[in-house]
């Protein structure tokens, strides 16, 4: 099985023994490798012809690699802070730009954000990684896990958003009145609201959305 680590906090190290062990990754994140490596391009938004039929409905367009072989591959995109996320069964959300590199026994696959996902300027839907294995994130600065509890819903802006897992509904939250409308809105007018129990990975950074300029 593929053995990842991290290599300072922006470059991703992946050791495979060879017989077999892949992982899959951002299509061009490779900056350097030992031992011998076969890369191939694959797509995102699932695999087979269903992740193809989904790929074309949804617009979720991931580009990313396939990575064989015996040695140790490292990754990284941009200087990007990368975190480390193990999965036991579980599904992961991502948006599908802060995704680096998973074992390739993880399934990925796309769900529907709703407007959300439009708040933030990247369509309705957004990309699903489950099984057992690790996942590399990007995030610009390192991420913040924070914890939603039954007591404890969490209010996070659609820029800072990076990731969630567990068992969490979100809706979406809008703050423009009379104000905003006559240009004098905080930049604050839209944030997803998380109940349930679960994760939220948030970046220290906002990324350029369509609810930061209102």
């Amino acid at each position: 099985m593929a053995q990842f680590r991290l290599d300072g906090t922006k470059v991703l190290a992946v050791t495979l023994e060879g017989g077999g062990d892949a992982v899959k990754a951002k299509n061009g994140s490779m900056v350097a490798y030992d031992g011998e490596m076969a890369f191939k391009k694959l797509s995102g938004g699932g695999e087979g012809v269903r992740g193809m039929v989904t790929r074309r409905l949804t617009g979720e367009q991931m580009t990313v690699m396939e990575v064989k072989g015996r040695g140790t591959c490292y990754f990284a995109d941009r200087a990007c802070d990368i975190n480390l996320v193990r999965l036991n069964g579980e599904k992961l959300h991502v948006e599908a730009s802060n995704l680096l590199c998973t074992d390739s026994g993880l399934r990925t696959g796309t769900s529907f954000t709703g407007l959300r996902g439009a708040s933030q300027g990247n369509g309705l839907f957004t990309t699903s990684v489950e099984g057992t294995g690790q996942a590399a994130l990007m995030s610009a600065g390192p991420a913040v896990l924070l914890r939603v509890g039954p007591q404890t819903p969490l209010q996070v802006d659609p820029g800072a958003y990076v990731a969630h897992q567990g068992d969490l509904r979100q809706s979406f939250q809008s703050g423009v009145n009379f104000r905003t409308l006559m240009g004098e809105g905080s930049g604050e007018a839209f944030q997803i609201r998380f109940e349930g129990s679960g994760l939220v990975y948030v970046q220290p950074s906002e990324r350029n959305t369509l609810g930061g300029d209102v």
